[in-house]
Formats: C-alpha cells, structure tokens, sequence
C-alpha cells in the first residue's frame, strides 16, 4: 500500500442516490471482520478481486452493476476518467496533480486519500472457506449408464450333438494328449488315484499334514523327480534367486546344470569367461551360437526351443531312454497301419497320428503314446501348420497320409459326410479341401463355421456365410476385413445368382457409407443392378468436390436423359471462372474422356475444352501437365474448326506449392479483435470448400467460404468427426462420464440422435463405413451404419488407457498410456504388425504425456514432462521447461526428417504423413511453425491473445481457429491462405 497523499478535499464526502458501481469498499473495523467477509462472498462472482487497502477491503467488480448508495454492501466507487473513486469528483478536482489514471480515492473524515492501482496487496478469499471436512466424492449421473457395445463374436465351435447321438465325448487320455500339444495344462483327471505306500506312510507318521503344508496352509503334492528335473530347465534361472536378489555360495550341481542348458544362469562368486572343459562344451550343444545384443528399439528374435525341449532332444539320441521310445513309437505305428489295412477304420480314427499341424515345442515334450480317440469332433479353431506329432520321417508321413486318404474315399462312398471330413480338416490338415467337401454335400453351416474357425481368407468366409443364408454375419464379416471384392469373385465362378446379389449389397453398403463413386462403380458391371445407380450419382454430385465432378459426368453421359437432368449443374461448373473450382473442371474432363461415346458426351467436348482453355490462360492452379488431356479432347471434338483455330500448346505444368521449396514462406496472423458472437469449439472443412462450425450447445452450422449459413444443426456439438467422403459428420458433445454421439447429414441435411457412450479417444476421421475408438483400456471398431452402437471387433483389456487413435483405409495405430504404440494394417481385418515402447523419457513412472500426434501408418510425436511425485504436488500446470519430445518412427516406409529439438515455447507437436506443425507460445502470441517432411520452413502462423489455438492438419488441409472463431485455413496443395469467416 502506498502512503495517503494529502492535499484534495473533495466537496462532496459520497455518492448519493443510484450510481454504477464498479467498487465497493468494506470497513471490517465498522462492520466486523465476519460481516465483511460475508458480505464480499454474497457479492462474489467470476472475475471478481480484493485487495486491501486502508485497513479495509476493496472489492472490485468485474464489470459496473447499479446499485442504490443506501443498500450497497459498503462504500460504492464508480470509475469516472480512469479514477476509482468513493464520491463524486468535479472537473477541477480530477485535474488535481496527485491523481493518476488508475489511482483509488477514497473519502475519509473528509480527506481523499490516494493509493495507486499496483501497490494494493491482493487477497486470496479462498483462504476464508474452511473445506477440511469436506468429502469429495466422484459425480455419478442421474440417469442409467450407457449399455455396453455388443461385439461380432467368433461363431463357437461345433457341439458334439452336431455329427449324431452315436459320437461319445473323448477320453481323459485324449483330453490330456490334445492338451500337450497345444501347449496347455492337461485337465485334472476325474478318478483320484489311490495314494501309495509312501504317502501312507506320511500320513501315519505326521497326522497333522504339517509335513505336506506349505507356510500358507495350503496342500502340496510332491510331484515325480522326473517332473522336479523338467521344472528345473523349464524357465532361464529358475534355479538362481528370481528378482534383484542375489544369492550366496556356490550353486548347486543341479543348478549349475541347469544353467549349462538354459544358456544363462548362476555362475557362482567367480566371474570371468566360463570354462573350456566338458561341461562347456555340453552346455554349447544346447545353447547354440552365442546372441548378440539387439539395438535399443529393434523387435527381438523369436524365442528358441526351452532348455527342457533341447534336453528331451539330447535324451531321444543318446540315451537308452530314446531307443525304447522309438520302439514303443514303431509298434503303435505297425498296429495303426494295420487296423487301417484290416479295415477297422473307427478303431483307427480314434488311434490316429494329426497330419498337416506344426509339431510344437510342447508335442515334441508329449513322450508319451496317444490314446484312443472315443469322439470324432471336428475342431474348427486353428492350431498350427504342417508337420506331424511324430518325427518319422518322409516315409512314415506319406505312408499315414495315404491312409487317411483312404478312409476319407471310404467314408465318402459310404455316404458319412461327417466322419470324411473330420478325416480332411482333422488328420490331413486339409482345411480348405473340408469347406469345399462340406459345401458340395449341403453342409453349408457347418461349412462356413469350419471357415472361420480355422481362420482361411476373409473372401472365403465370407461367401461360405452368404451361401449359408446367414448374409447379416457375411457383410459385417466382409466390412470388417474389406473382403467383399474377394467373395464376390469367388462366388461368380460358382454361383453366379448369388454373387449378383452379394455385388448389390456391396454397393447398398459403400453408398449408405457416403462412398458413392465406389457403389456406381461396383454395381454397373451388372446391367440388371443399375437401378439405384442414378440416385447414388445424385447424391454423389450433391456432396460436391473433385469426386462429385467425376459422378456428373457419368450422370451427364451414361442416361439418355442425363444431360436434360445435369445440364444446369453441369453449366453451372464450366461457366464458374474461380480458381478455387479449377480442380473440380480438370476432373471433370479426365471423366468425360473416359465415357463411352455417346450424344451426350459429344455435346459436352467443346463447353469442357473451353473450360480447360479458359483456366490455362488464367494460370489457375494446376498441379498435372493439362496438355495430354486437351490433345484428347480436341480429338474427340465434333469438327475440326477448333482444332484448326487453336495454335500450338506447349506442355504447362504448374507444380504444387508442397512440391516447391523455391515459393516464399506464407506467414498469416490471427487478430486477437477477430472475433464473433459465438464459442467456436471445433471446425471442418469440407470437400467442396464450406466448412462446419461445432458452436457447443448452440449447435452445428454449415457455412459457404464467404460467411454465408447454408444449414443449422440442431444438436450439442463440442467435436466433429467427419467422413473421408464430406458428405456427413459425427458430433460429439460431453455429458459428464459419457460422451453424447449425433449424426450429421450435410446433403439431405439432417440430423439424428446416435447413442450415449464412453470415449476416452477417437479417430479424428472415419470412413463412412466404420469408426476407430477407445473406451478406456478397449479399442473398438464402431459400425458407424449400425442403429445402435456395435462392434464389428476390438482389442480388450489394455495395460492402460488409450490416449490417441488414427486410422485410414489401410493402417490403425494408436497410442497406450505412456507406455507403448500398436500398429495395425487393416486389409482382411486388423493385424497387428509392430508393438513398441516409446521412448523412455517419457515413459518413466512420473511422466504424463501433454501432447501426442499420431499418423494411422505408426508414426507417433509426443510432449512428455515430469511431475513431481507424488502426484498430489501437481497444482494444475506443469513446469513448462520440463516438456521433452520423443518420436517414433512409421511402421511403413516413409522418410521423415524429424526436429528433435525442445524449447521452453514449445506446447504441443501435430504432424501428418506430410507435415510438421509445432505450436509455440510466445510472450504475446501464440505462433504456429509447419515444415514439410524434408524439414524446410513453409509457414508461420501468428495468433494473438492468450486461448491457445485448436489444430486440424491433414496432408492437404491445416486448419488453425480459436475459440472466438478467427482463423486460418491453408490448402496445403496449393498454398492458398483464406481467412475462416466468424461464427
């Protein structure tokens, strides 16, 4: 507080009467220190301060209020010429010289005293609120919460009931067999064993079980010493201490065997390079070459064979125990042959050798014979590849596989379908022969959940479900793997009705997904389906852009009519002189080139030369050489009066400005006064240049490049996820725990209620068709054309929570926590192709990430910083000097030279397969820095004020907008800056 100045004595002491406040001024010696308090937080409201000032409170508003000077809460003080002041003051006492512009007067006995605006302390009101009995307690919603997304769900194999009330269930043997060789635990044996003399003898000598008890209470069963021994070698250092914990001594004999044959383990006290002797040389024999150190990053080697399976190996060739196995083997195989041979063929089915499967680490450790089979059930999950359960060579193999073929012909003239087929996909690994077998006998069902369990081409499954009558299961089979061009290729060579029908629900499903030029172009191939083809042209040319000036093409030219219906469209595109539509023209003469000939298309040549002509001349942007084009269209004129008025062309070739270092740098500011009435939360623009505005609860609104409104969406919009298409948008709007979904449809321009659900992260585009999203640790693909929400498949049960998800038409990643990328390609259904850690300075224990980018090809940049631990010391804004970047590179072959520097400014990082666009903040502005892959600077974006800008970037399009709505829209093609009309 500053000293009272003296000398003004204002003639009037208050104001009287009704004023604008824009102060008040509390005395806590008068009214008490409680009253005052309580009369500041009965007038508190956001932007309100108070200081102290003459040992009271000076409470000021964050804008005037009237107020009648008699029931005000304390002393009003109104600002007149920059003054705050208590009483009214006249023109020659404003002009006093001990006032400034921004001083405080107060009137007090009579005397008004000074204080400059910087030298009040503040007072921090939130320090009156005592909440330390306070509970907090997590909101819950007042109404039920969203149900969860059903999922397309694997078809289960077939019951036992499926192949007749004659097929008994397998034995415990064959049970336990089947376990091995798949690698799981053998189930538990339904008959207890009676105990032998040994625990009889525990039993009677330690009746309380002490001596069979762990420290836990819990039983143990003391298992053989050959499974102790196998226990022993099957994990690397088992027999060292686990964890950090070292042990003392010398390890044991059985230990230190154990380490000859796990490659690694406790070498004892001694340290040094291990010894040249026979044990070494042993152990060399299961180790193998030595491995070296894999860099940092790089995905490690598949895992060879266990110390157990190389030790089973070692016994098999050079112990008596091998010599006896083989003899057991070589008999059962003679008494199989000849149960074949005697033409006892159930015996020898239950009895039989699987042909066609991998022999696994864990079948070559079942030394034990199989038992005989008492149920031939035809198991439709995927085991493994080729091999056998048993090394007996070529022979041995041909001569069982040539058995098996035997029987199958048997049971086939026998007319048992199903016993033939468990003999093809069960024992001759000969899965697709069994679909073709089971479909050419009627068994159509069971044909397609064979298919799909043993996991054959997507194509395939597919036309096995469509044959089955099941056609719901085909097409979201089809959607989710993009399989639908393969069915329908596999079923014309067999069933040509059904694959007419399979084409149409493929182009039904691309046009109800927005994708009207792929629907055209399925379905016109077949002449009889080119019924909805016209409607979809329509709808395709209503949404607009390049795609749509393809479609009026083909809608101009392919119906004998189609000129009379498009022609005003069609005037209306050449006649248009705007640069900005100067692409939708060259497309729309590459299309008319490539239609048949026709009236109509004779009709169009010369308006679409002119055209082409008219944008040449004009120097539109043009970024292919037009020249080939032209030369074809003067071809086809109708006479060669043009032809013969028109000099000679040279080949003009206008390259992209992202092609193009030599073009200047384009730098654009955002003024903080470019302002609207309405909160711009989200913006997109769209194919044909108009652009949606998420305005929160105001809606959503399609404007023109101009300003001018087209349409108004009458539902809460906060986030847009358009379609790759431009012809609808998903809206999002937050309620509480849930995420509120809506529908958008710019063409009929409409829109719809979709579903409340759970979202943690979303793919910021989608096609139509399906959409990529998480729900906590869950991603999910979203059948976007569903009613209600479901899942056509997903990936459950995470470490952590996914905080960002991209996908396009071939390629999904995403980003776990701050732990980990998985990458995905998506042609016939998602596969994971790469899982990586990111990088470890910013998946340390105390690091948040603040920003992450991610391209759907795996490329991912995130900003990383450490919190102080424990958490609870975070107070809302961390430390921005500790922001650390860390990249990781695509899982496709792409160059990228990365920035890797980090700045203090630097708040966040977004890039895409062509760009990258860091966002700095500066000491007045925010500034915006887009470089190409190459790392060249191409723009800088400035925005004043202090809200940070909000980023929509694509390989073609950088979108930069802030909550007042100005904004800046960059055609990354051509280098073209429009400034986004206010909201």
């Amino acid at each position: 507080m500053s000293a009272a100045r003296a000398g003004l004595r204002p003639r009037q002491q208050v104001h009287r009467g009704t004023v604008r406040a824009s102060a008040f001024w509390l005395d806590p010696a008068l009214l008490g220190e409680a009253e005052a308090r309580r009369r500041i937080l009965a007038v508190w409201a956001p932007g309100l301060s108070v200081h102290a000032v003459a040992g009271g409170y000076l409470v000021e508003l964050s804008a005037p209020r009237a107020v009648a000077c008699e029931a005000a809460p304390g002393l009003p003080l109104t600002r007149e010429d920059g003054l705050l002041s208590s009483a009214p003051l006249s023109p020659s006492e404003r002009r006093h010289p001990s006032l400034q512009e921004g001083a405080v007067v107060l009137v007090l006995g009579g005397r008004a005293q000074v204080f400059s605006a910087g030298a009040m302390p503040r007072v921090e009101v939130s320090a009156w609120l005592d909440v330390s009995e306070w509970e907090l307690r997590s909101p819950r919603t007042l109404g039920a919460p969203p149900p969860p997304v059903p999922v397309l769900e694997p078809v289960p194999p077939p019951s036992r009931e499926r192949f007749g009330p004659g097929v008994p269930e397998p034995s415990v043997e064959a049970r336990e067999l089947l376990a091995r060789m798949e690698g799981r635990r053998a189930p538990a044996a339904a008959e207890a064993r009676r105990p032998g003399w040994w625990a009889r003898l525990r039993e009677k000598l330690f009746p309380d079980g002490t001596a069979a008890r762990g420290a836990g209470g819990d039983a143990l069963v003391r298992q053989g010493w050959l499974a102790r021994l196998r226990a022993k070698f099957s994990h690397q250092g088992a027999s060292a201490r686990g964890g950090g914990e070292s042990g003392r001594g010398r390890p044991g004999w059985l230990a230190r065997l154990g380490a000859a044959f796990s490659g690694a383990g406790p070498r004892g006290p001694r340290q040094g390079p291990p010894s040249s002797g026979w044990g070494a040389r042993l152990a060399s024999m299961f180790r193998g070459p030595p491995r070296e150190a894999s860099p940092p990053r790089t995905p490690a080697l598949p895992p060879g064979p266990r110390p157990w399976s190389r030790l089973s190996d070692w016994m098999m060739n050079n112990t008596l125990l091998g010599e006896w196995a083989r003899q057991r083997k070589a008999e059962y195989v003679r008494r199989l042959v000849g149960m074949f041979e005697e033409g006892d063929l159930d015996e020898a089915l239950r009895h039989a050798i699987p042909l066609g499967k991998e022999l696994s680490e864990d079948a070559r450790e079942a030394l034990g014979l199989p038992s005989p089979r008492e149920h031939l059930t035809l198991q439709t999950e995927a085991r493994g590849a080729a091999g056998s359960v048993f090394a007996g060579g070529a022979g041995l193999y041909s001569a069982l596989q040539q058995r098996y073929r035997d029987a199958f012909r048997r049971f086939e003239r026998e007319g048992r379908i199903d016993e033939a087929a468990f003999v093809l996909a069960e024992l001759l690994g000969a899965v697709e022969e069994a679909v073709s077998f089971l479909e050419r006998h009627g068994r159509l069902k069971l044909a397609a959940e064979l298919a799909e369990g043993r996991k054959l081409a997507p194509g395939l499954v597919v036309r096995q479900w469509f044959l089955a009558r099941d056609v719901a299961r085909a097409v979201a089979i089809a959607r989710r793997s993009g399989a639908f061009g393969d069915a329908v290729a596999r079923l014309e060579r067999s069933n040509p009705p059904e694959a007419r029908a399979l084409r149409l629900l493929w182009a039904e499903t691309l046009a109800e997904a927005g994708d009207f030029a792929r629907a055209v172009q399925v379905v016109w191939p077949v002449a009889e389906n080119r019924a909805p083809a016209r409607e979809w042209l329509e709808r395709g040319v209503a949404s607009g852009g390049a795609t749509g000036a393809r479609l009026l093409a083909m809608w101009a030219t392919a119906f004998a009519d189609g000129l009379t219906a498009a022609g005003a469209r069609v005037r209306e595109l050449l006649d248009d002189d705007t640069p900005g539509r100067a692409s939708e023209r060259f497309v729309f003469g590459l299309a008319l080139v490539e239609e048949p000939p026709s009236a109509n298309r004779t009709a169009l040549v010369v308006p679409t030369l002119r055209a082409l002509l008219r944008d040449r001349a004009a120097g539109n942007a043009r970024f292919t050489s037009d020249l080939s084009l032209i030369k074809r269209l003067l071809g086809d004129a109708p006479d060669g009066t043009l032809r013969a008025d028109l000099p000679a062309l040279a080949d003009c070739l206008h390259p992209a400005w992202r092609d193009t270092h030599s073009r200047p740098r384009i730098d654009a500011t955002v003024r903080a006064s470019e302002a609207g009435t309405f909160t711009l939360h989200d913006a997109v623009v769209l194919p044909d240049g108009r652009l949606l505005y998420a305005l929160g609860e105001a809606g959503a609104r399609l404007v023109r490049a101009d300003g001018r409104t087209v349409a108004h969406f009458d539902v809460p919009a906060f986030h847009l996820v358009p379609s790759i298409h431009g012809d609808r948008v998903l809206a999002l709007a937050r309620r509480g725990e849930v995420w509120r979904l809506s529908r958008l449809d710019l063409v009929t321009r409409r829109c719809s209620p979709w579903r409340d659900m759970t979202l943690t992260a979303w793919s910021p585009s989608y096609d139509g068709n399906v959409w990529f999203v998480a729900s906590g640790t869950t991603v999910m693909m979203l059948d976007a054309l569903a009613a209600d929400c479901r899942a056509l498949w997903r990936v459950p049960d995470l470490a952590r929570e996914v905080s960002a998800i991209a996908a396009d038409a071939t390629h999904l990643s995403f980003i776990v926590g701050n732990q980990e990328r998985w990458a995905y390609t998506l042609a016939d259904g998602p596969t994971l192709r790469e899982r990586s850690e990111l990088p470890p300075e910013v998946s340390g224990p105390n690091c948040v990430l603040v920003s992450e980018s991610v391209v759907p090809d795996g490329e991912v940049i995130v900003l990383g910083t450490e919190v102080p631990s424990p958490p609870e010391a975070l107070t809302g804004k961390v430390n921005p000097v500790a922001f650390a970047p860390a990249w990781l590179p695509p899982v496709a072959l792409r160059n990228r030279v990365p920035k890797t520097h980090d700045s203090e400014p630097l708040k966040a990082i977004f890039i895409s397969q062509e760009w990258w666009l860091e966002l700095l903040a500066l000491s007045k502005e925010w500034q915006l820095q887009l470089t190409d892959r190459r790392g060249f600077l191409r723009a800088v974006l400035a925005f004043e004020g202090k809200d940070r800008p909000r980023v929509r970037l694509t390989d073609s399009v950088l979108l930069v907008f802030g909550e007042g709505g100005g904004g800046v829209w960059l055609d990354l093609e051509s280098g073209e800056v429009r400034h986004l009309p206010v909201p």
